[in-house]
């Protein structure tokens, strides 16, 4: 199984990229949400990858990090639904707010990707409700195994979201506020959660 690839960006067009992995150039499916975050091309990224394997086909799926991979996984689990199909809902919803409308029940905003109707949004939100957390909304940076501050970061957000459930916000509530926050390598939980305040004093 290719777990990831590290390489070059040699090529983004329409819903695929290709990376240079050495003298190979892998294909590799991507929703929209990782096609709007790349860097130009010729540097340097990294996607975990999931690899579908068909008796006439080998495709590649791949996002920035692996919380996002583990939500592309959950949704191919769900019965009705492919690799592709759950490409084009990643593609309509950003992972987090595709997390955020299983948590909530909003089956409407699920049902606006291609192919699903109400019916299959239904059965999406039935089926990962129990696997999808709101503290996963916190935890779905880009994969971080090189860049100590960002883990740093994602510490003050979780300080800062359990300070606001204590201050009786709902563990929703407290996700999508931290996750409204630029957060910044200088800032600490207090900084974080004083920001996370204001936006939820503006809702």
């Amino acid at each position: 199984m290719i777990s990831y690839v590290k390489g070059a960006l040699a090529e983004k067009s329409g819903d695929r990229i290709v990376v240079e992995a050495g003298p190979v150039g892998l294909g590799i499916y991507v929703p929209l949400s990782v096609l709007e975050v790349l860097p130009p091309l010729g540097e340097e990224v990294k996607i975990y990858t999931y690899l579908q394997v068909r008796e006439d086909d080998l495709s590649l799926y791949g996002f920035l990090n692996r919380q996002d991979l583990d939500m592309f996984r959950r949704l191919i689990g769900v019965n009705g639904i492919g690799p592709k199909g759950a490409l084009g809902i990643l593609s309509a919803l950003s992972p987090d707010d595709l997390r955020l409308a299983i948590l909530t029940g909003d089956a409407k905003a699920i049902s606006k990707a291609p192919g699903v109707g109400a019916k299959t949004a239904q059965r999406i939100i039935l089926d990962l409700k129990d696997k999808v957390s709101a503290e996963e909304m916190l935890a779905s940076v880009a994969d971080t195994d090189e860049r100590t501050s960002v883990p740093l970061m994602q510490e003050a957000g979780r300080e800062a979201a359990t300070a606001l459930v204590a201050l009786g916000y709902s563990n929703l509530e407290a996700s999508k506020a931290v996750k409204n926050v630029q957060i910044t390598e200088d800032m600490d939980a207090e900084a974080v959660l004083r920001a996370s305040l204001k936006y939820l004093a503006f809702l």
